[in-house]
């Protein structure tokens, strides 16, 4: 019969397998043949639209929005004015900075990342990590952020985000978004999320 002390053990080295394999999920270059090719600062040179909501690791929806973004390259960096608008009325505004290293790597920073954003590039799909300060109750908790952008056919582009706190789960983030042009016949107006 096992002692406590090697359940123990067992028990911590479970734990770490089960942590190491949830570590090796996807990677950029899965999707290297991927179409249509996915160029970060084409897709966001203009005015684009998102729709998101957040859902707890329960799968509950908690929080749904939509985003207009005003974005520019200039030929070094892209910036990303993103104006949010909540279902409860919330408003709130990040303006994004990112940097091209190479056709596959970025960076980027905003007022509430912690250091910078690293992003990979591949085929269709762009895996960004990086920590945010985010508002919880009256506080802020730092969270890690595993976000990836993949590019469809008719230039709508699938975001998905699991957020979580050290190593455990908080909840996923699902986008759609689409470019300024798409939306010329759209029958709603967007106006009021910058209003």
């Amino acid at each position: 019969m096992r002692s406590f002390g090697s359940w123990l053990r067992y028990g911590v080295i479970l734990s770490f397998a089960v942590l190491l394999s949830a570590c090796s999920g996807m990677k950029p270059e899965q999707f290297a043949d991927g179409e249509p090719k996915l160029v970060l600062e084409e897709y966001f040179d203009g005015k684009v639209y998102a729709w998101g909501i957040f859902e707890d690791r329960f799968g509950q929806v908690k929080r749904q929005f939509q985003v207009d973004i005003d974005s520019r390259w200039d030929g070094k960096q892209l910036v990303l004015d993103e104006a949010f608008l909540f279902d409860d009325g919330e408003r709130s505004r990040r303006v994004w900075t990112i940097t091209k290293h190479s056709n596959e790597r970025y960076s980027g920073t905003a007022a509430d990342v912690v250091g910078e954003a690293e992003g990979i590039a591949s085929g269709n799909a762009l895996n960004w990590r990086y920590q945010m300060m985010l508002k919880v109750g009256d506080g802020e908790w730092q969270v890690s952020f595993d976000d990836w952008m993949f590019l469809q056919p008719g230039g709508v582009m699938v975001n998905r985000a699991v957020v979580s706190k050290w190593g455990v789960e908080l909840g996923q983030v699902t986008l759609f978004f689409t470019r300024g042009e798409a939306m010329r016949d759209a029958p709603f107006d967007l106006q009021s999320v910058t209003q």
